[in-house]
C-alpha cells in the first residue's frame, strides 16, 4: 500500500484518501488569447513524464480537501516529500532517499 503524507493534516494516510492532479508547478501563460493553437495544447497537454523524481499536485479528497505538492520518484514509486500548495521546490539533492 502506498502511503502519502499531507502537509496540511500531517497524517501519512493510504493513496486511496487522494487523488492525482498533474504535474506542479505549471506556470499559467501570461497572454494565453496570444498563444499559437499549437502553444496553447501544449500548455494544456503536454507534460513531462521523467523516469526518475517527478513533482506532482495532489488533493487530500477524504480529508481536508486541499491541494498540495509532492516530490516521487517514479521508479520505485516512492514518495520523497510532500509540502503545501505555494511553497517553492524543495532541493532534490536534499531530500531523504536515493534520488539523484
Amino acid at each position: 500500500m502506498l502511503l502519502i503524507r499531507c502537509p496540511y493534516c500531517e497524517l501519512e494516510l493510504p493513496e486511496l484518501e487522494f487523488a492525482y492532479a498533474g504535474e506542479a508547478h505549471i506556470a499559467r501563460p501570461a497572454d494565453p488569447a496570444g498563444l499559437s493553437d499549437e502553444e496553447w495544447r501544449d500548455f494544456l497537454f503536454i507534460r513531462s513524464n521523467p523516469k526518475g523524481v517527478h513533482f506532482e499536485r495532489w488533493r487530500h479528497v477524504n480529508g481536508c480537501a486541499r491541494f498540495f505538492n509532492a516530490v516521487r520518484e517514479t521508479v520505485g514509486d516512492k514518495f520523497l516529500a510532500t509540502y503545501r500548495a505555494g511553497e517553492p521546490r524543495p532541493d532534490v539533492a536534499t531530500l531523504k532517499g536515493d534520488a539523484k
